[in-house]
């Protein structure tokens, strides 16, 4: 719509707002990152900061903002002279989940550039954003190298295209903020840490605000225009507020007793590296010149510690974020006596400047004198961000949202039956509540064999836009990376025919060359997962998932999508639809139940069946079948034969799969090799899955020595993923299919392995 929705009229999300003014305030902050559930008016509030931001003095003409005051010397546009510069409104630039890295840098044209000899650049999406905002929703959802590219703009305040010995550079410099919906996967910490700030939002739980939000969004609906023009005071007030504090940030001063606090609080929470104490440092000094100081006081480092740390503390991706706010407040108190005239310089300052009664109620600029904090009808849940002095105790509870939704997880596992009652006659065994999983360790690197052409990722061979350049091709449609050398082979043939006889290449469109490039795409790892009474014994179903949970931990590292599927007593269930959310298959994993007897077939059908509705979905993302079990098949008639016939559907589809053979004890009946066999994939015990197993590395010689005897030294080598001593499927040879095992020569009859 042409007329945003009022910032002032979002209702509640103190933190969210707060942290989006105080990067208008300070740019230098270093953006933030919206983390919640779908429909709370994440997009909402980031959309109409931009109408908050003052005017800008642009070059006239020049594609990259360029200041008139202060124009950058390297312009692609200059060298810009003094003409006066034209004042226009901030932009705010949305980058689509699906845009390509041209799109977001610029684009040089390839062919003008070798034709011509002319360095022909077309801006992207970053210098749209200079001195504006940059938005990226569901920013989890983005590639790896796009999220790279944005962040080292961001992080440098220029962008850098070099392409094929030709490079641009421009500025950038902007508000960046990404939202997401952590049920839909997590960024990798390293990108979490380059954000400057991040909140958690959810719904209100409040009837009467929840009845606040649909009041006012049906009336924007109704009248866009007349519900903005209501709120027109409170956007003027708090406009000219953040233009104040932008003016006075520059006085602000940190005294050394507010950066002893901000250094010991990253070192209380074990934050990696410098980043969380420069940009809590800048958050402070921000949050002191928008209450008007230009003093750094307690609150000011408690405030931005809430802000600035929860994403950076996680060490791994099943931690909860948030911030222990008991240890916070301890780590804060070791400084109280060593600043205790500061302290009170602080009550006193919030007492001037809120009208003298230091409740922050009196002063005249106060949110909750108008209708930004009442609403122009007095109802209460929108305005401006109040002062941190001027809040009560309970201010930051928005940072406590993600520590009370923890407990609140229900682990306990749903019964179909009272606990201990025997499913199904005759079946022996009874159910058991959740055990807690192993610790995790780190696993072999499972892959699919071949070459995919899926989403980027780090588990399989992929033909990607980005990785080593494997040969080339004539292109179609557009050029986007050029293989140099084969476009002066073809060109070369035709220069007497072209008219040239000298030195140098007259080099046509048809000689052009697109390089094709190899790197990793990311899978579907879909796990089965066999939770009847033969996995019961707690010690053995406590290790079965840790195995589970350390894979889990390798498909978050590789950038997988994961689904789980479980099967025990008559059926088998979707515990989870393929996502790309592992925290959120680690949560089901860890409340899953055992007993009953051992439905394998209906497992098995049960993930034929969503594999199938997944390659309709997304045909270029290969899966990865990964079947924890023991191989056991009770109940009903032909339990096995069922098992095996629903094993070879997945072999005739040439789904990749991987059996991880959990049976334990000196007596071993191999169900999960034979399971292995009709699945046409591969079997891995417990042991054997770890990364460091002295087992698996002494069978992986000897089945490479046997191998190189066999094969004659091994040549037509391809990379092995996998080395335990597998059971392989009884196919033709050439036609065998396993992942994790080796891969398998396309119609040469033999399996190749790297030496």
């Amino acid at each position: 719509m042409n007329t945003p929705y009022p910032f002032t009229a979002v209702v509640g999300m103190d933190d969210l707002r707060l942290a989006l003014v105080l990067n208008a305030v300070s740019p230098a902050v270093g953006g933030v990152l919206v983390r919640g559930e779908k429909g709370t008016a994440k997009s909402t509030a980031v959309r109409a900061l931009s109408a908050l931001l003052p005017e800008l003095a642009v070059v006239p003409g020049c594609r990259f903002s360029c200041d008139p005051a202060a124009p950058d010397p390297g312009c692609p546009d200059g060298p810009h002279g003094s003409e006066p510069g034209v004042s226009r409104p901030a932009r705010m630039v949305e980058l689509p989940v699906g845009a390509s890295e041209d799109r977001l840098v610029g684009a040089l044209d390839i062919e003008r550039a070798l034709a011509e000899g002319v360095k022909a650049f077309e801006p992207g999406l970053l210098a749209d954003a200079h001195r504006g905002v940059l938005y990226v929703d569901e920013v989890n959802l983005l590639h790896d190298h796009l999220i790279d590219v944005l962040l080292d703009a961001a992080a440098m305040g220029a962008s850098y295209v070099e392409r094929e010995g030709v490079s641009v550079r421009h500025a950038a410099r902007f508000l960046l903020v990404g939202t997401m919906n952590p049920e839909e996967g997590e960024l990798r910490p390293q990108l979490l840490d380059r954000f400057g700030l991040t909140v958690e939002v959810a719904a209100s739980r409040e009837p009467e605000q929840r009845v606040e939000v649909v009041r006012r969004r049906l009336a924007y609906d109704d009248d866009p225009a007349a519900f903005a023009a209501r709120w027109a005071g409170e956007e003027t007030a708090l406009r000219e507020r953040i233009v104040a504090a932008r003016a006075l940030l520059p006085e602000v001063r940190l005294g050394d007793t507010a950066l002893l606090r901000i250094a010991a609080t990253c070192a209380a929470f074990e934050v990696d590296g410098m980043r969380a104490d420069i940009v809590m440092a800048r958050t402070a000094a921000a949050l002191a010149a928008w209450a008007g100081r230009t003093d750094v006081h307690a609150e000011d480092v408690r405030r931005a510690a809430l802000l600035a740390l929860p994403h950076r503390r996680r060490r791994n991706p099943f931690d909860a974020p948030g911030l222990d706010e008991d240890k916070l407040d301890d780590t804060l108190e070791q400084f109280e006596e060593e600043d205790p005239k500061a302290e009170h310089q602080a009550e006193e300052d919030g007492k001037a400047e809120d009208g003298g009664d230091g409740d922050g109620n009196g002063g005249d600029d106060d949110p909750g004198d108008g209708p930004g904090n009442g609403g122009p009808d007095g109802s209460g849940g929108g305005g401006i961000p109040p002062r941190p002095e001027a809040e009560e105790p309970q201010g930051s509870e928005g940072a406590d949202t993600p520590q009370e939704s923890t407990p609140e997880r229900d682990d306990t596992p749903i019964e179909a039956e009272p606990q201990g009652r025997p499913q199904g006659a005759g079946a022996g065994a009874r159910e058991q509540s959740a055990v807690r999983a192993a610790e995790p360790f780190r696993t072999k690197a499972l892959s699919v064999p071949g070459l995919g052409e899926g989403a980027a990722g780090r588990r399989s061979r992929a033909r990607t836009e980005h990785g080593r350049t494997t040969g080339a091709r004539t292109p179609r449609g557009a050029l986007t990376s050029l293989h140099l050398s084969a476009t002066v082979r073809a060109a070369a043939p035709h220069q007497r025919a072209r008219g040239r006889s000298g030195p140098g290449l007259v080099v046509r469109r048809d000689d052009l060359r697109q390089a094709t490039r190899e790197g990793r795409e990311g899978n579907l790892v879909l796990f089965v997962v066999d939770a009847s009474g033969s996995m019961a014994a707690r010690r053995r179903m406590s290790a079965v998932k840790g195995a589970v949970l350390s894979l889990l931990l390798d498909a978050y590292q590789r950038r997988d999508k994961v689904g789980l599927v479980t099967f025990r007593g008559k059926e088998a269930e979707l515990a989870l639809p393929p996502t790309s959310s592992v925290d959120a298959a680690a949560a089901r994993l860890e409340s899953l139940p055992t007993g009953g007897r051992t439905p394998l077939a209906a497992g098995l059908l049960k993930a034929h069946d969503v594999l199938r509705v997944e390659r309709m979905r997304d045909p270029a993302r290969r899966p990865l079948l990964l079947v924890v079990t023991d191989g056991r098949a009770t109940g009903g008639p032909g339990p096995v034969a069922l098992a095996e016939r629903a094993a070879r559907l997945h072999a005739a589809e040439g789904t990749a799969s991987v059996v991880v053979d959990c049976e334990s004890g000196p007596v071993r009946l191999g169900l999960a090799g034979s399971l292995a066999t009709a699945l046409g994939g591969a079997a891995i015990t417990l042991d054997e899955l770890r990364a460091d197993s002295i087992a698996g590395l002494v069978r992986d010689v000897q089945r490479d020595m046997r191998g190189d005897a066999r094969h004659g030294g091994g040549e037509q080598a391809v990379h092995r993923t996998v080395q335990p001593d597998v059971q392989r499927a009884g196919t033709p040879a050439g036609s065998a299919r396993t992942a994790g095992s080796a891969d398998t020569a396309a119609g040469n009859g033999r399996t190749r392995r790297a030496a």
